[in-house]
């Protein structure tokens, strides 16, 4: 019973990819294996996130085009962008010391967070509308990942220790998400990055209290 059961569970996840072309199948390998590197980074505060980061939501966002999942897409072109400027906060440095620490959030960004979430709710539900998507039932899920994903992203480039729980939310709500869209082995991968997620923000909240003791 279990084993026909097991064979089930397979045979579903490998049917969306019986029809792609291999060149697709191997991108979306390449691009879970730079997601996982680029979030192990960041669970370790590592500047490297960022660069490994690039090159896995460039491929993603090719993938996400062909999957129909517009919101998505726009997240991994952001994060792009946004990364050029994560790369350059993270990296700045005087007498060999960190310029921008890992921090928590406090009221005013608290009110931008919110601020960023509501514009990318707004702006993302336009987008599918505009692309006549919006019909999918699996489309205000998105929209509303697409928006957590957004503010974590700007709290992650000022490296703020609040970003891991927003990625831990959207994370689990992407994990079904990528299931239905035929994309097992992102729906891995996000299984994955939830884990890592948790792991990362107790690692962060260590260093935190840890560099709050020597100041």
């Amino acid at each position: 019973m279990i084993g026909v059961n097991m064979n089930q569970i397979f045979e579903y996840l490998i049917r969306p990819y019986q029809d792609l072309d291999v060149l697709e199948v191997i991108l979306e390998i390449l691009a879970v294996i730079l997601g996982l590197i680029s979030v192990y980074f960041a669970k370790k505060d590592k500047v490297i996130v960022y660069p490994t980061g690039m090159f896995s939501t460039a491929i993603f966002v090719y993938l996400l085009f062909n999957a129909g999942l517009l919101g998505d897409m726009l997240i991994n072109g952001y994060f792009f962008i946004i990364s050029i400027y994560g790369w350059y906060f993270w990296s700045q440095k005087k007498g060999g010391q960190i310029l921008n620490p890992i921090l928590k959030i406090n009221r005013k960004e608290i009110k931008l967070g919110i601020f960023l979430f509501t514009c990318s709710i707004i702006f993302v539900t336009i987008v599918y509308y505009l692309f006549g998507k919006w019909a999918d039932w699996s489309a205000p899920i998105d929209t509303f990942t697409t928006s957590v994903f957004f503010v974590a992203m700007w709290f992650m480039a000022r490296r703020k220790l609040e970003h891991w729980i927003l990625w831990i939310i959207g994370d689990l709500i992407s994990i079904p998400l990528y299931l239905y869209k035929g994309l097992a082995i992102t729906s891995i991968q996000y299984f994955i990055f939830t884990l890592i997620a948790i792991f990362g923000y107790i690692q962060w909240l260590k260093i935190f209290y840890k560099k709050k003791q020597i100041v």
